[in-house]
């Protein structure tokens, strides 16, 4: 216990103030082999956590073991609420998951694959949202037929017009489209945010109003990260195929390119996954300066020079 003294379970393991420190943190939460643990498993982790946070460690517990805890709770429990996640919405899951979806859309450019896209980068979207803005069925069903519609129009718009372009450029038409959506379902999904603001803090996590231009920065953010995400498997990958395709023992085995594909974007997605998180801070951070005119002057008339800075959750 002498050993725990001071051990703080909230504080980041690694420095996120720093692209590396960001980088170690997701590739720690996003390791793919947590998704086999069953919940049993994840249900002590949680308790493990929640246990220390009160300041009550069991006997014999090392240092270890909480941040192995930890990792389990962050990969597999909402942040926000520390409501237990269903497996596909898991950021363990983000690998396994994406490489399914995205080797197949590759495989299948030029049909309406999209939809399947559409139907689960909804529901994860919908697991990372910023939990403090709850959002109904109605705008969930909104978001969706939207951002499933601009990434068809998007694709069969494409698809009509790469007919005379270069058989490459076909290939890219599936990035093309979830770059649409991810632009519109991401603002869609997270709307009450934008509508209403979302919560800021000072340095300590004391609540200071609601940002409408705070939820706009952090969404942003989000979008980018979620379409760098994608890129490179869905870029690079269409290149590698193609040449690929040309030999002739690839010609004989057609009914392998779609689990190639897969497992390729697999490579891709364990290390873009937790780079793409990390180029923003999880915590994100912006100047009183900027925030609307009514909450700077509110700030400023309670804390003065104080508070320079506010915080917030950007969400994922």
């Amino acid at each position: 216990m002498e050993a725990l003294k001071g051990f703080d379970i909230n504080a980041p393991h690694w420095d996120q103030s720093t692209f590396m420190g960001r980088l170690k943190h997701f590739f720690n939460i996003t390791d793919c082999r947590t998704v086999l643990l069953p919940d049993s498993r994840l249900d002590e982790a949680k308790a493990l956590v929640e246990s220390c946070r009160a300041g009550s460690v069991p006997p014999g517990t090392t240092e270890e073991q909480l941040h192995y805890a930890k990792k389990l709770y962050d990969s597999a429990f909402h942040p926000d609420t520390g409501d237990s996640m269903n497996l596909i919405g898991r950021m363990s899951f983000q690998v396994p998951g994406g490489m399914a979806i995205t080797g197949f859309m590759l495989q299948f450019y030029r049909s309406v694959f999209f939809f399947l896209y559409g139907r689960v980068g909804q529901f994860l979207l919908w697991c990372y949202r910023n939990a403090a803005s709850p959002i109904t069925p109605k705008q969930i069903g909104v978001a969706y037929v939207t951002a499933t519609s601009t990434a068809l129009v998007t694709a069969v718009g494409l698809n009509l017009y790469t007919k005379k372009a270069p058989p490459l450029v076909a290939r890219w038409v599936p990035f093309a489209a979830v770059a649409a959506a991810n632009c519109v379902n991401i603002p869609m999904m997270r709307q009450q945010e934008i509508l209403n603001g979302i919560a800021v803090t000072d340095e300590d996590g004391k609540i200071l109003g609601h940002s409408r231009k705070a939820a706009v920065k952090g969404i942003t953010q989000v979008v980018i990260s979620r379409v760098t995400m994608a890129a490179p498997g869905m870029i690079i990958l269409p290149i590698i195929m193609q040449r690929l395709e040309k030999y002739r023992f690839m010609q004989k085995i057609t009914f392998l390119h779609g689990p190639l594909q897969v497992m390729m974007v697999g490579v891709f997605l364990i290390f873009m996954v937790p780079a793409a998180c990390s180029l923003f801070p999880q915590r994100c951070s912006m100047a009183v300066s900027k925030l609307e005119p009514e909450l700077r002057e509110s700030i400023i008339s309670q804390y003065g020079e104080h508070v320079s800075y506010v915080y917030f959750n950007k969400g994922l």
